[in-house]
């Protein structure tokens, strides 16, 4: 199919892949820091259950570290407010491809309407006289 259509109509369909790819990526990449983001926040609410003078271990690669309370809560709020961050970014950056599909998809229809619509109105006419 793609060999029939005119070479513009052909970039664009390209161009329309590649913002598809584009946009699996960003929501995977979304759908990633949102799983982080809940298991952070899990991790920091647990905190409110546990005794601030507790033995508290970080694992740094396959070793435990000993850790104070307050450094683990500090560690864990400032990775929330980051992924936060992150999300919010990836969202907008979603919706900025979303929009950018639909407008490739929009153009390419209409270069295919305008090429297409001419030939079938024309062809059914002739048919017909």
């Amino acid at each position: 199919m793609q060999g029939n259509l005119p070479p513009e109509a052909q970039e664009k369909l390209e161009e329309l892949q590649d913002l598809q790819q584009t946009a699996q990526q960003v929501a995977a990449q979304k759908q990633q820091a949102e799983t982080e983001l809940q298991e952070s926040q899990t991790a920091l609410d647990e905190l409110d259950d546990i005794d601030e003078d507790s033995t508290m271990y970080r694992e740094v690669g396959e070793l435990l570290v000993k850790t104070e309370f307050d450094e683990a809560q500090d560690d864990l709020e400032e990775k929330v407010n980051s992924l936060e961050v992150r999300v919010e970014t990836l969202e907008k950056q979603e919706e900025r491809v979303q929009e950018q599909f639909e407008e490739l998809q929009s153009e390419l229809q209409q270069m295919l309407g305008g090429a297409g619509g001419a030939g079938p109105a024309g062809g059914p006419g002739a048919g017909g006289a």
